[in-house]
């Protein structure tokens, strides 16, 4: 499981208020941060989240790196839809707040949502794309909304600049009426790093190699409770079959033991038996007394 800490930029500029997507372009992306906050901790306890808006007058952190949900959750409530978009400046503040975690030994990875129009230029966008990818940070994109040629083409460029061993990734989602958060189910950010084939369009087959994954055959994220059960029973039916072998153990071996005659059992025998007569553990037997008797009288006797 990878350890990550992990900054989530929503887009909170005025395009976040159209309804194309269910129930709204910001709602949606509140369910689809949930989502993935859960299935970052649930991947890796000792990962962390932070939260980030990129509308407005400029890109505010709204929560640092964290691994309480209510925390995130807090942040949501207190953003403001507002104003136009600043992708590169959020990314870049993303990136520093991911510098000053911790815990150094976590990965870094930004994501990234985006439903509006990019100010920026693709040459600027691919000098971002390369400065991040020198830090060793991997930037997932998730672009809905605006899905104009000329952005998903910036967004393409930016992808394949930054795109390395890691696998950073481009995840586009046009409007339906499936939820936001279904669609990122079986994208590389949930479905599990490098999945191959998680470019424009990555709601494909990137998933399929995800779920094969999952331990249990189940999706954390999708039913927690499911996969908790499935884990405890399989550690208490490891823990019963390991406590059986070793009782069986214990039983062969004492049976083993049993089977052997020990040294000196004679002697260990009493000398009178329950009637006072000799138990012929001693130097002779019953019958050898009762001889050596017999003889004596008739000796008297002569």
């Amino acid at each position: 499981m990878v350890l990550e800490a992990s900054m989530i930029v929503v887009d909170n500029s005025e395009s976040s208020r159209n309804g194309d997507y269910v129930p709204s372009r910001f709602e949606a992306q509140e369910d689809a941060v949930n989502l993935i906050f859960s299935a970052k901790i649930q991947a890796n306890p000792e990962s962390s989240v932070g939260l980030m808006s990129m509308g407005g007058n400029g890109p505010e952190v709204l929560t640092t790196l964290t691994t309480d949900m209510g925390k995130i959750l807090d942040g949501l409530h207190r953003t403001k839809i507002r104003g136009s978009p600043h992708f590169s400046t959020g990314i870049n503040i993303a990136a520093l707040a991911l510098k000053h975690r911790q815990n150094k030994s976590q990965r870094q990875r930004i994501i990234v949502f985006t439903c509006s129009t990019l100010p920026e230029d693709e040459k600027s966008l691919v000098k971002l794309a390369k400065r991040m990818k020198k830090n060793n940070i991997n930037i997932d994109i998730v672009a809905f909304g605006d899905l104009s040629d000329e952005n998903v083409k910036k967004l393409e460029a930016f992808n394949e600049a930054i795109k390395g061993g890691d696998g950073s990734s481009l995840t586009v989602i046009p409007p339906s009426s499936n939820l936001l958060s279904d669609a990122i189910v079986t994208s590389p950010i949930i479905g599990g790093e490098a999945a191959p084939g998680g470019g424009a369009g990555g709601s494909g087959g990137a998933g399929g190699e995800g779920e094969q994954e999952w331990q249990f055959g189940v999706d954390p994220s999708m039913d927690p409770e499911l996969a908790l059960a499935l884990r405890m029973s399989y550690e208490e039916e490891k823990a019963r079959q390991e406590r059986e072998k070793q009782a069986q153990e214990g039983k062969d071996g004492k049976t083993e033991l049993e089977g052997i005659k020990e040294e000196g059992a004679e002697e260990s025998r009493p000398l009178l038996d329950e009637s006072g007569e000799p138990s012929g553990s001693g130097s002779g037997s019953k019958e050898g007394d009762k001889k050596d008797k017999d003889d004596g009288d008739k000796m008297d006797t002569a």
